[in-house]
């Protein structure tokens, strides 16, 4: 069979007897491209050829047409070497995935465009501000009142902190003096609220401000104490190589106390990492994010949320199967809510916060998302309170012989017994609800790590985590608190 025209010039430009492809450098390429290329010969993508020899420069537009008249002749294989599907279970982690989320996202704001005209269309607009604030809590000045005094309290344990690095006070009576300051920053906003009838949002807004201070004195507390026993090892002879920052061995300072207690942290050190500037620019627009995502979740509470509660039975009275259904149908603005929440405060708030203090140290977060058990979703989603666990309860508990599932115990009793406190004070009911959700976490700890470890999958492990968290708990909570709430107001005003 005589050669194509082209290749048979070629060959008579190469001489007798010599090779037909080694007169024109574009046949060269016939030979098949490597495993990572494309079909396409000449594709610079390939790398190496399967000798190992590079590939030339690419050829231009119309050497790449003679090669593919060349490549895909109807003698020319048409399959080179073993490949997999880009779905196929060996081959699905290694593909890019961009095409498939931007669809998921297309998909995702069609799907709730019509959902929220449909509502519109079904309800019409029905954003109001009266369970959320009302006149009467504008009035209601022994909260602001409450509010205001809270500084008062760490300026108590800074004079504490004077008295007994002067000498005046003994050991034991300066930790009795920060028991006392540390109870009393608790209990008092708790009694102010229970006298005033006020809006949910306004107590709760009063509690969470008060837990904080809570967090950060008993952190300077047992901060300044810790200073206090390194300080005198030390000067005993002991040695503790690089654990101990003379930086952070310093007396406490009025300075280091209004710092700490602004800074977007809740564990006390003397000095922090700092930035070197502040960029305006970027914390107005992250304020401006802050304010349309709290906006949406306005939107989302009201208009979808209420409804949906309002047209349900409480979980634990009415029908099992109309309690199921609520739950699911609460799940996604339930999930939505909570997504904006964790993006407001934590990404959005605390970055404006530490970018105005130019404080370093702004990991707030990791990738909770990702979590394959509820434990590794508790040690990642708020890191925050995850340092000051670990720092004040964890791990003092450790010191002290305590094994350790009675140090986790104890850290999830006291997250529980805080949580309860956030939501049942403002909500003017002692339920329970919330002690026995963070209690129940323990189990699910134990649960999902077994899940975790019998089926070694990532992915099974995630999706474990996600029905847990936002199909199964937060819905069910959301329902037992509106109905006890509405129960509670209905008895109120008979």
């Amino acid at each position: 069979m005589a050669p194509p025209p082209s290749m048979a010039a070629a060959s008579d430009r190469a001489g007798p007897g010599a090779d037909p492809g080694a007169g024109d450098s574009s046949l060269r390429l016939r030979r098949p491209p490597s495993a990572d290329a494309g079909d396409l010969p000449g594709d610079s993508s390939s790398g190496q050829r399967e000798s190992g020899e590079p590939h030339p420069p690419p050829p231009n537009p119309q050497q790449q047409q003679q090669h593919e008249m060349l490549y895909f002749r109807a003698s020319a294989p048409a399959h080179r070497r073993v490949k997999e599907s880009p779905l196929s279970s060996d081959a699905i982690f290694r593909q890019s995935h961009a095409g498939l989320l931007n669809l998921c996202i297309v998909v995702l704001v069609a799907v709730n465009s019509r959902l929220i005209i449909e509502n519109l269309m079904k309800y019409g607009l029905l954003i109001r501000a009266g369970f959320w604030f009302s006149a009467r809590s504008l009035g209601d000045w022994p909260l602001l009142m409450c509010c205001l005094t809270l500084p008062i309290f760490p300026l108590v344990a800074f004079m504490a902190e004077k008295l007994i690095r002067r000498k005046l006070i003994g050991e034991h009576v300066v930790i009795l003096l920060h028991i006392i300051i540390t109870t009393s920053v608790i209990v008092y906003p708790v009694v102010v609220i229970l006298k005033c009838d006020s809006a949910v949002l306004s107590g709760f807004v009063l509690m969470f401000l008060a837990s904080i201070m809570w967090m950060k004195l008993v952190s300077y507390a047992h901060t300044n104490y810790d200073i206090r026993v390194l300080s005198k090892s030390t000067e005993k002879g002991a040695a503790y190589g690089n654990y101990v920052d003379p930086e952070n061995m310093k007396d406490p300072t009025i300075n280091s106390l209004v710092y700490f207690l602004l800074a977007p942290t809740l564990c006390y050190q003397p000095t922090y990492p700092r930035t070197a500037c502040i960029r305006k620019g970027w914390v107005i627009r992250q304020l401006v994010k802050c304010i349309v995502f709290t906006g949406l979740m306005g939107f989302i509470i009201e208009q979808y949320i209420n409804p949906i509660v309002k047209n349900s039975k409480h979980p634990l009275k009415g029908n099992f199967l109309n309690a199921i259904e609520r739950v699911l149908k609460l799940s996604v603005p339930t999930l939505y809510v909570w997504l904006c929440m964790f993006y407001c405060f934590f990404h959005l708030w605390l970055n404006i916060l530490a970018e105005i203090l130019c404080f370093g140290d702004r990991e707030f977060y990791k990738d909770w998302w990702n979590a394959k058990t509820v434990e590794e979703y508790w040690r990642m989603w708020n890191m925050p309170v995850h340092k000051w666990i670990i720092r004040h309860i964890y791990f003092p508990c450790m010191r002290k012989g305590l094994p350790r599932g009675v140090a986790i115990l104890i850290s999830f009793l006291v997250s529980a017994v805080f949580h309860e406190i956030c939501v049942a004070v403002p909500c003017h009911i002692f339920k329970f609800w919330a002690f026995f959700g963070i209690m129940f976490q323990i189990p699910l700890v134990f649960l999902t790590r077994y899940l975790q470890d019998k089926f070694k999958n990532i992915m099974v492990g995630n999706m474990i985590f996600w029905f847990f968290f936002s199909i199964l708990g937060q819905p069910i909570f959301v329902l037992l608190y509106y109905h006890d709430v509405m129960n509670r107001q209905a008895q109120a005003s008979r």
